[in-house]
């Protein structure tokens, strides 16, 4: 458990490393493998090789999945935040005072880690195609080391309680019917929006720019919307983040 406590304090530097990792893609400077033409462009070239799309179609088509799969991973960190608590989100440690089972919670378990999924899937296409096979392959891998680690810890603090909603809702895909009655919570909707800037901007920064095809643009500007969320964050209440 001391191992898990510590990947959850570090959680937020280890998942950064590993995203400028798939960036940087240091096997492509130093060892030569792969090329550093982003996902973004490579994925249309490789569908109209292979004659599924025409080219044109294809960049279209790699935008707007991309701008879909970044909007549901805005949505699910703001649904989530919104009823667990910012507060709670960017906690250094496990939280298990309450069991949350509103909002996102009744059809999966973890929609926060399900959002940074999508919103690192699609950042993924600003990389190099290797750099980003690296992220897909590792940043799931480390969020469910997450989960399980969560798991452990509120099955001991919890009970059964816990694990009867563990056979209840699915850890990863939601569920599209739930039998979980709302316990009455209360979400705090402008909070969750504040602090979770990182995901909406992606997505806006995916949607609108992508279009222009110019990398250096969107990655100065998801720079931008970073460092605007760490200051939000730092200036956002704590009596008002619970």
């Amino acid at each position: 458990m001391k191992a898990s406590a510590l990947l959850f304090r570090l959680r937020m530097l280890v998942l950064a490393t590993i995203i400028c990792t798939g960036f940087w893609s240091p096997w492509i400077q130093f060892w030569g493998i792969g090329s550093r033409i982003p996902l973004i462009e490579w994925l249309p070239l490789e569908l109209s090789r292979l004659g599924l799309l025409r080219f044109t179609y294809a960049t279209a088509a790699v935008i707007v999945a991309g701008s879909l799969i970044a909007a549901l991973g805005a949505v699910l960190r703001v649904w989530g935040s919104a009823w667990l608590g910012p507060s709670v989100v960017v906690h250094s440690q496990m939280q298990g005072a309450a069991l949350t089972a509103d909002g996102p919670y009744r059809y999966v378990r973890n929609p926060l880690y399900l959002g940074v999924f999508c919103m690192v899937a699609a950042l993924a296409l600003l990389m190099p195609a290797s750099g980003a096979l690296f992220t897909l392959v590792c940043v799931p891998l480390f969020l469910l080391s997450l989960i399980l680690g969560e798991e452990a810890f509120l099955s001991d603090r919890k009970g059964e309680s816990y694990r009867s909603y563990l056979r209840s809702v699915p850890r990863m895909v939601p569920c599209l019917r739930t039998t979980l009655a709302p316990t009455g919570n209360k979400p705090h909707w402008m909070q969750a929006v504040l602090s979770e800037i990182t995901p909406i901007g992606v997505f806006v920064i995916i949607a609108s720019l992508s279009w222009t095809y110019d990398n250096g643009l969107m990655l100065r500007a998801i720079l931008i919307t970073f460092g605007l969320s760490l200051v939000v964050r730092a200036l956002l209440p704590s009596k008002l983040s619970s």
